[in-house]
Protein backbone atom coordinates (compact mmCIF):
# COMPACT_ATOMS: atom_id res chain seq x y z
CA UNK A 1 0.00 0.00 0.00
CA UNK A 2 1.39 3.31 -0.40
CA UNK A 3 3.10 5.49 2.11
CA UNK A 4 0.92 8.35 1.10
CA UNK A 5 -2.79 7.15 1.29
CA UNK A 6 -5.09 6.33 4.83
CA UNK A 7 -4.60 2.43 4.94
CA UNK A 8 -8.01 0.47 6.02
CA UNK A 9 -7.63 -2.36 7.77
CA UNK A 10 -11.13 -5.40 8.04
CA UNK A 11 -10.72 -9.03 8.40
CA UNK A 12 -13.53 -11.02 6.56
CA UNK A 13 -14.53 -14.35 7.94
CA UNK A 14 -16.89 -16.66 6.18
CA UNK A 15 -19.79 -18.28 8.65
CA UNK A 16 -20.92 -21.00 6.82
CA UNK A 17 -24.28 -20.88 4.33
CA UNK A 18 -22.43 -17.71 2.24
CA UNK A 19 -22.55 -15.45 5.22
CA UNK A 20 -19.13 -13.59 5.99
CA UNK A 21 -18.65 -11.02 9.46
CA UNK A 22 -15.61 -8.47 8.78
CA UNK A 23 -14.31 -6.70 11.88
CA UNK A 24 -11.98 -3.81 12.44
CA UNK A 25 -9.11 -4.08 14.58
CA UNK A 26 -11.37 -1.55 17.17
CA UNK A 27 -14.32 -4.01 17.07
CA UNK A 28 -16.52 -2.61 14.41
CA UNK A 29 -18.39 -4.89 13.05
CA UNK A 30 -20.66 -5.65 9.91
CA UNK A 31 -22.95 -8.71 8.96
CA UNK A 32 -22.93 -9.60 5.28
CA UNK A 33 -25.60 -12.30 4.33
CA UNK A 34 -26.97 -14.89 6.85
CA UNK A 35 -24.92 -15.71 9.69
CA UNK A 36 -26.74 -17.92 12.17
CA UNK A 37 -29.99 -15.97 12.92
CA UNK A 38 -28.77 -12.69 12.11
CA UNK A 39 -29.68 -11.75 8.42
CA UNK A 40 -26.96 -8.88 6.91
CA UNK A 41 -26.98 -6.89 3.81
CA UNK A 42 -25.53 -8.63 1.09
CA UNK A 43 -22.03 -7.16 -0.11
CA UNK A 44 -23.54 -5.47 -3.33
CA UNK A 45 -26.20 -3.59 -1.06
CA UNK A 46 -24.11 -2.94 1.83
CA UNK A 47 -21.44 -1.02 -1.18
CA UNK A 48 -25.25 1.31 -2.09
CA UNK A 49 -26.04 1.49 2.42
CA UNK A 50 -22.49 3.04 2.16
CA UNK A 51 -22.44 5.36 -0.45
CA UNK A 52 -25.75 6.79 0.82
CA UNK A 53 -24.18 6.96 4.55
CA UNK A 54 -21.14 8.36 3.34
CA UNK A 55 -23.20 11.14 1.28
CA UNK A 56 -25.59 11.06 4.43
CA UNK A 57 -23.11 12.29 6.76
CA UNK A 58 -21.55 14.79 4.64
CA UNK A 59 -25.15 16.12 3.63
CA UNK A 60 -25.95 16.66 7.70
CA UNK A 61 -22.43 18.41 8.62
CA UNK A 62 -22.60 20.77 5.50
CA UNK A 63 -26.52 21.63 7.24
CA UNK A 64 -25.54 22.06 10.48
CA UNK A 65 -22.38 24.06 9.10
CA UNK A 66 -25.23 26.50 7.25
CA UNK A 67 -27.62 26.68 10.23
CA UNK A 68 -29.91 25.19 8.06
CA UNK A 69 -32.86 23.82 10.66
CA UNK A 70 -33.47 20.65 9.51
CA UNK A 71 -35.05 18.12 12.05
CA UNK A 72 -34.73 14.21 9.99
CA UNK A 73 -32.98 13.33 7.02
CA UNK A 74 -33.52 9.97 5.30
CA UNK A 75 -31.96 8.50 1.91
CA UNK A 76 -33.35 6.10 -0.57
CA UNK A 77 -30.95 4.73 -3.06
CA UNK A 78 -31.23 2.42 -5.54
CA UNK A 79 -29.26 0.79 -8.20
CA UNK A 80 -29.19 -1.15 -11.59
CA UNK A 81 -26.34 -3.79 -12.48
CA UNK A 82 -25.02 -4.78 -15.61
CA UNK A 83 -26.40 -8.55 -16.67
CA UNK A 84 -22.71 -9.66 -17.38
CA UNK A 85 -19.88 -10.31 -15.30
CA UNK A 86 -18.80 -8.14 -12.89
CA UNK A 87 -22.08 -7.02 -12.61
CA UNK A 88 -21.28 -3.61 -11.39
CA UNK A 89 -23.69 -1.02 -11.42
CA UNK A 90 -24.70 1.15 -14.06
CA UNK A 91 -27.03 3.29 -12.65
CA UNK A 92 -27.57 4.31 -9.00
CA UNK A 93 -30.35 6.92 -7.97
CA UNK A 94 -30.47 8.95 -4.46
CA UNK A 95 -33.49 10.18 -3.05
CA UNK A 96 -32.66 12.84 -0.01
CA UNK A 97 -35.78 13.35 1.94
CA UNK A 98 -35.24 16.07 4.24
CA UNK A 99 -37.59 17.23 7.40
CA UNK A 100 -37.27 21.19 8.30
CA UNK A 101 -39.37 24.11 8.65
CA UNK A 102 -39.43 26.58 6.11
CA UNK A 103 -36.17 24.67 4.40
CA UNK A 104 -34.77 25.87 1.29
CA UNK A 105 -34.30 23.73 -1.72
CA UNK A 106 -30.74 25.91 -3.01
CA UNK A 107 -29.49 25.11 0.44
CA UNK A 108 -29.93 21.44 0.57
CA UNK A 109 -29.31 21.02 -3.08
CA UNK A 110 -25.95 23.20 -2.36
CA UNK A 111 -25.85 19.88 0.35
CA UNK A 112 -25.74 17.53 -1.68
CA UNK A 113 -24.21 18.75 -4.82
CA UNK A 114 -20.62 19.10 -2.31
CA UNK A 115 -21.27 15.88 -0.98
CA UNK A 116 -21.60 13.85 -4.56
CA UNK A 117 -19.01 16.34 -6.20
CA UNK A 118 -16.66 17.24 -3.46
CA UNK A 119 -16.41 14.81 -0.29
CA UNK A 120 -18.37 11.35 -0.78
CA UNK A 121 -15.28 8.88 -1.52
CA UNK A 122 -18.04 6.07 -1.44
CA UNK A 123 -20.13 7.60 -4.30
CA UNK A 124 -17.11 8.88 -5.98
CA UNK A 125 -16.13 5.01 -6.08
CA UNK A 126 -19.22 4.13 -7.33
CA UNK A 127 -19.07 7.06 -9.64
CA UNK A 128 -16.13 5.18 -11.72
CA UNK A 129 -18.74 2.66 -13.10
CA UNK A 130 -22.11 4.13 -12.29
CA UNK A 131 -24.17 7.15 -13.79
CA UNK A 132 -25.70 8.97 -10.13
CA UNK A 133 -28.56 10.67 -10.13
CA UNK A 134 -30.57 12.16 -7.31
CA UNK A 135 -33.35 14.18 -6.04
CA UNK A 136 -34.63 15.97 -3.39
CA UNK A 137 -38.43 16.00 -1.39
CA UNK A 138 -38.42 18.23 1.40
CA UNK A 139 -41.21 17.90 3.95
CA UNK A 140 -42.69 19.74 6.63
CA UNK A 141 -41.34 19.57 9.80
CA UNK A 142 -45.04 18.93 11.45
CA UNK A 143 -45.48 16.04 8.96
CA UNK A 144 -44.88 12.63 10.00
CA UNK A 145 -41.66 11.01 10.40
Amino acid sequence: MSAQGQEVHINVQWQGNGGFVGTTPEGRRVVMGDVGDERGLRPMELLLASAAGCSGVDVVLILQKMRVPFTDLRIHIQGERREEHPRVYRRVHITYHVWGKDLSLKDVERAVELSLSKYCSASATLAAHAEITYDIQLHPATEEQ
